[in-house]
């Protein structure tokens, strides 16, 4: 019997000892779920990060920073609707629509409120009393994204709250302002521009102006 008779033999047994075939593993889909987190740094040098369980959880994503305006010089009584489903503030004068911004309202478990509101406050360098980084004694990020109400501050450091530039108070703690737009709502409720938008929005509506939030 030849080297190869034997082999093949000894092939066979082994195979009919596990119970298989020698036919090849069939292919395995990879699984439909990935896990990451992602750091950023926003306009102000503040870092974040952003974490999703699993990317099937995570909405598609939508155009970032999209925004439109061309209410200068335009008259009438301005009013602003937020659409939670398509991510996308619309500012209007009698009616008319003369500006348009995409939008990140709260994520999962931190919901935007939907109704009819009007802007209470106004407050153009507002900084978040809950939400931002513990820093130490020379500035730096010791832990990112903590609420201040839950998260124990390590030893040294110090509470430092997450700037909202051009912020617009609609309802308790929620408000619009200038903020990171990863595109899919990811705030802790409130409504995050785009500077640019923000800047515009928080321009040209003043303290009692409507604001419909919507599905």
């Amino acid at each position: 019997m030849t080297k190869r008779c034997l082999w093949r033999g000894a092939y066979a047994l082994i195979a009919l000892m596990l119970g298989s075939s020698c036919s090849p593993s069939p292919k395995v889909s990879p699984s439909p779920f990935g896990f990451y987190s992602t750091a950023y740094i926003a306009e102000n040098k503040e870092i974040f990060y952003d974490d999703a369980k699993a990317a099937k959880e995570t909405p598609k994503p939508r155009p970032k920073n999209e925004w439109s305006w061309s209410g200068d010089g335009v008259l009438g009584n301005p009013s602003i609707v937020i659409d939670l489903t398509q991510q996308k503030a619309t500012f209007l004068k009698n009616g008319q629509e003369v500006g348009r911004s995409a939008v990140s309202t709260g994520s999962k478990g931190f919901k935007t409120p939907v109704g009819s509101f009007k802007i209470i406050d106004k407050i153009s360098n507002h900084v978040s009393s809950l939400y931002g980084n513990y820093v130490n004694a020379e500035g730096e990020v010791v832990v990112a994204n903590v609420d201040a109400t839950k998260d124990k501050c390590p030893a040294g450091a110090k509470f430092r709250g997450a700037p909202m530039p051009f912020f617009m108070r609609v309802h308790g703690g929620v408000g619009m302002h200038a903020g990171h737009l990863p595109g899919y709502p990811a705030s802790h409720g409130c409504i995050r521009m785009p500077r640019g938008a923000a800047q515009r929005f928080f321009e040209n509506a003043p303290k009692g102006t409507p604001v419909l939030i919507v599905n």
